[in-house]
C-alpha cells in the first residue's frame, strides 16, 4: 500500500508524529525537495511550482501527504496557502535515529552476538 492511498489521520500541532508514517512521506524525492525548500522559509505552492517544476495538482497531492504525516502545517493568507515545515517533526525522527545509532555504535564496541 502506498502513502497516496493511505488515510492518515493528520497529527495535532504541538505533538511529534509516527516515524514511520514521517518515513514514507519523505520517501518521495519531490517530497524531500518541497521539505528543503520548506526548511528555509514558509512557501505558497505558486512558489513550490516556480521551485520544483511539478505541476500543481502534482504538488497539492503531495503537500497533502506531507500535511498528514504531520511535517507540513499551513497558514491561508488571501486566496493563497502558505505552507511551513513543523521542525519538532524532523527533531523527533532525529532523535530516534541518533538512539539507534547509540545502541549500534555499543553493540558494537561490546561484540554483542547472539550465538546460533
Amino acid at each position: 500500500m502506498s502513502v497516496d492511498s493511505d488515510a492518515i489521520e493528520a497529527p495535532a500541532t504541538g505533538t511529534v508524529p509516527d516515524p514511520a508514517v514521517v518515513l514514507k512521506a519523505l520517501a518521495d524525492p519531490l517530497r524531500m525537495r518541497i521539505v528543503s525548500l520548506l526548511s528555509r522559509e514558509a512557501l505558497c505552492t505558486t512558489h513550490l511550482v516556480e521551485e520544483t517544476g511539478a505541476k500543481q495538482t502534482n504538488l497539492s497531492n503531495h503537500l497533502k501527504i506531507l500535511r498528514e504525516a504531520g511535517l507540513v502545517d499551513t497558514e491561508p493568507c488571501g486566496r493563497f496557502t502558505y505552507y511551513a515545515l513543523r521542525p519538532e517533526a524532523l527533531t523527533g525522527l532525529a532523535a530516534d535515529f541518533a538512539a539507534l545509532a547509540s545502541t549500534a555504535r555499543l553493540t558494537a564496541e561490546a561484540g554483542f552476538k547472539r550465538s546460533c
